[in-house]
């Protein structure tokens, strides 16, 4: 009895203090997903795989785009299952563009850009892929697999193979390419590959999309509440695809996904091609300041990092620290100072790190230089 009177307590006070429900979530600033833009291109963050009531989602395209825009998303794809509508009876719709045509006039005035998409929803070969960039989806509902992702091309759709290493799929979960996929490859109908999908991430999808040349992608299959499903207000976040644009667009996301410019985010990992993630990692990375404390060989650093990653560095440099063993971690959006015992007073130092939590092939990171000038010398 007691604890039944407690919950009618606490649900009373939510009831006269709805502010009170979300006394725990941090402010919207916190949630943001940021990363820095990289040298000649902006730095637009993506989630191109959601669902909802429309397909077997279980939210109205209204939250799917409120969740975006307190999670600072640059663009999400709505993709609905196109052969797979369980909520049909209770929401018919004959109409495949429906969900998106929703989610667009609910974003209204406000910065988010609500891509057309689909999955096609087949088993293996091909499984499951994403067409986005699509302009009628209706135009996908064909009985031959294979016309569909010609039909999406024909649309001028860009398609992904999702979650190619799901044990419902495959019991080893092991992503594992097939003829049917090298057919779709070769006729430029499979274009991209999810490295990551939802809570799962794959190496041999990575090594497939080095194999094939098909753009790394991250993506949140999200059927529930984003907030629920990667803990967000305690710090949690949804995996997305970082798309180097030359322009923050529909068009400049459509042309950096086709020239493989991403890198994947999850579960504070960066995923994807050297030549994006370093120069990812190197524009989050900022020396504020750099000092001899007094009378001393100890060089004070004071390294800035300007994105959500807590990057893990092994230190790979001819110097030791003072303070720390050789792996230390930069705190997202903070300053971290490392001293570094250079045996001399130099004017220059170079301290390489390689990079734990961003992966550029399987068991392979990258490395980092980072360059310091002591005041002074």
């Amino acid at each position: 009895m007691f604890v039944k009177n407690c919950s009618v307590i606490a649900l009373s006070v939510a009831v006269l203090y709805p502010s009170a429900i979300y006394a725990q979530e941090p402010p919207a600033s916190a949630r943001v997903i940021e990363f820095p833009d990289i040298p000649g291109y902006l730095t637009l963050v993506c989630d191109f795989h959601v669902h909802t009531v429309f397909s077997d989602g279980s939210v109205w395209p209204d939250i799917r785009v409120q969740e975006a825009l307190r999670d600072g998303i640059d663009a999400i794809a709505v993709t609905e299952h196109l052969e797979y509508l369980p909520h049909q009876n209770d929401i018919p719709h004959p109409d495949r563009d429906r969900a998106h045509a929703i989610a667009v006039e609910s974003v209204g005035d406000r910065d988010l850009i609500v891509l057309n998409g689909s999955e096609i929803t087949r088993d293996m070969p091909p499984g499951h892929a994403n067409a986005i960039f699509l302009e009628d989806a209706n135009l996908l509902l064909l009985d031959d697999p294979l016309e569909v992702f010609r039909e999406a091309k024909r649309q001028g759709g860009f398609t992904f193979w999702n979650h190619p290493h799901w044990t419902s799929q495959r019991a080893d979960g092991v992503a594992t390419i097939t003829e049917e996929h090298l057919q779709l490859i070769a006729e430029g109908l499979l274009q991209g590959i999810e490295v990551v999908n939802d809570l799962t991430y794959s190496d041999e999808a990575l090594q497939i999309a080095l194999d094939h040349d098909l753009t790394i992608m991250a993506n949140s299959d999200i059927h529930g509440l984003v907030d629920w499903r990667y803990d967000v207000p305690h710090g949690g976040h949804r995996p997305v695809t970082l798309v180097f644009a030359t322009e923050r667009s529909a068009a400049g996301i459509k042309e950096g996904l086709e020239q493989g410019r991403t890198a994947a985010w999850f579960n504070n990992v960066l995923v994807g091609r050297e030549e994006y993630v370093r120069p990812l990692v190197a524009a989050s990375l900022n020396v504020k300041q750099a000092t001899y404390q007094e009378e001393t060989l100890v060089l004070s650093v004071m390294i800035e990092n300007m994105s959500d990653v807590e990057y893990i560095l092994d230190n790979r440099s001819g110097f030791t620290f003072h303070a720390a063993s050789d792996v230390v971690t930069l705190k997202p959006h903070g300053t971290t100072r490392l001293e570094v015992k250079t045996l001399e007073r130099l004017p220059s130092v170079s301290l390489a790190f390689e990079v734990l939590n961003a992966v550029t092939a399987p068991n392979t990171h990258p490395e980092i230089v980072v360059e310091i000038m002591p005041a002074g010398q």
